[in-house]
């Protein structure tokens, strides 16, 4: 049995296979001189496992793409499943307040190590700086590999797990296409928004624990932590809502306005009623001085600013117009984006192999038996939070329980 991919599907499939069948030998195959590579950078360097999620259900709500025909794998194996997985091998996750599970030890070291010790003692044999240059399909079923690089060689296999992960060219899919297989065209996922332009330039680091981020004119928002940084806009809601509008903000060209509702809390009305009480209780406060609703100081400021309000101007002085514009800067400001910035170094594909050709219980392809496939590789993408790790390790322990079981 081979493994193409030194990543996390390809690391949980090759052991996934060596554990259930000691008698095979499984050998992994990388092309470059790193394992694990998105393991290590993962979470900050703190590796973001997966996501607290009790049922199937949960999880596959946070998938734009893959959602259907995860469900039943995810009954297979799940976060639960990998929970019990790692601690079994000595690794503690614990789970933050927004459902992220971490190593205890906040150390994404400490899940690479745990892979690679596994994959050792379970005797699973590493090829690195080795490219499958090209794959043939034998006769009497199986696949000849002629291997190039440090472990130049023919390797005949009676099964094959591809575990590439995600591609950002359409190219770099030939060599699937050719086995048989059509793929869905990559486009980034998972970016945030540049917008170079911004009247919020000024303003790095602030942070909205809630926040509206929508497109305009698209049936497009999300709601969350957003980030203002130097170059545009970032945070949760940011990245997430670039994952659910991954394809149409690809056809947009990342061109677009966007809008952020600052205190979704309130409806225009709720906030007009609310500025009216607010006059009354604290008419000789001065507008710029005084956050409302828990608005960041620096935020605020430049919300006024923007909205036309003088530095010194005390509520009861405010005219009607530009209580009007400070309204709609609340809950309408509007960014120009040109553009998306990766991000930090995790660089995630909304696209791969077309999920209809492949059997999502033993994850083998409908149309080349023998070949399976699990990760990023898959047209299969998840927001941020632990749920691109649960896919991998979901889809690679099912197809290398699949490729012990042939």
């Amino acid at each position: 049995m081979a493994v193409l991919g030194g990543g996390a599907a390809g690391f949980f499939g090759a052991i996934a296979c060596a554990e259930a069948n000691p008698s095979l030998r499984v050998v992994l195959i990388e092309k470059t001189s790193k394992l694990l590579s998105k393991v290590r950078i993962s979470g900050g360097g703190r590796c973001n496992v997966t996501h607290a999620a009790d049922t199937a259900a949960q999880l596959v709500q946070h998938y734009p793409r893959g959602a259907k025909q995860l469900k039943e794998a995810f009954k297979q194996f799940g976060a639960l499943d990998t929970v019990r997985w790692f601690e079994q091998r000595g690794v503690r996750l614990k789970t933050e307040p927004d459902g992220r599970m971490f190593p205890t030890t906040d150390s994404s070291e400490t899940i690479a190590q745990c892979l690679l010790t596994a994959a050792r003692v379970a005797g699973v044999e590493i090829l690195l700086q080795t490219t499958a240059e090209h794959i043939a399909l034998l006769p009497a079923g199986g696949f000849e590999l002629t291997l190039t690089g440090a472990h130049a060689q023919k390797l005949a296999v009676a099964r094959l797990l591809v575990a590439t992960g995600g591609a950002p060219k359409t190219e770099q899919y030939e060599w699937l296409r050719q086995l048989g297989h059509t793929v869905q065209e990559p486009v980034p996922s998972l970016f945030t928004f540049n917008v170079p332009n911004s009247p919020l330039r000024e303003l790095p680091g602030v942070s909205v624990p809630r926040a509206r981020v929508r497109v305009s004119g698209e049936k497009l928002e999300y709601e969350g932590p957003v980030l203002v940084t130097h170059w545009g806009l970032s945070g949760p809601a940011v990245l997430k809502l670039s994952a659910w509008g991954a394809r149409r903000l690809h056809e947009l060209q990342y061109q677009s306005t966007t809008l952020i509702n600052w205190i979704p809390e309130y409806t225009e009305d709720t906030l007009r009623q609310y500025l009216v009480e607010f006059r009354e209780l604290h008419g000789k406060k001065v507008v710029a001085s005084n956050p409302l609703c828990g608005l960041p100081q620096r935020l605020w400021r430049t919300l006024t600013e923007q909205a036309g309000v003088g530095p010194e101007t005390r509520w009861n002085e405010l005219p009607a117009k530009l209580q009007n514009r400070l309204i709609e800067s609340l809950l309408r400001t509007a960014l120009p984006v040109r553009g998306k910035t990766t991000y930090k170094d995790e660089f995630v594909t909304c696209g791969g192999i077309t999920l209809s050709e492949i059997n999502m219980q033993t994850m083998e392809s409908r149309r080349v038996p023998g070949l399976h496939f699990a990760g990023e590789v898959l047209d299969i993408d998840g927001i941020t939070g632990g749920f691109n790790f649960q896919a991998a390790w979901t889809t690679g322990y099912l197809a290398g329980r699949a490729l012990a079981a042939a």
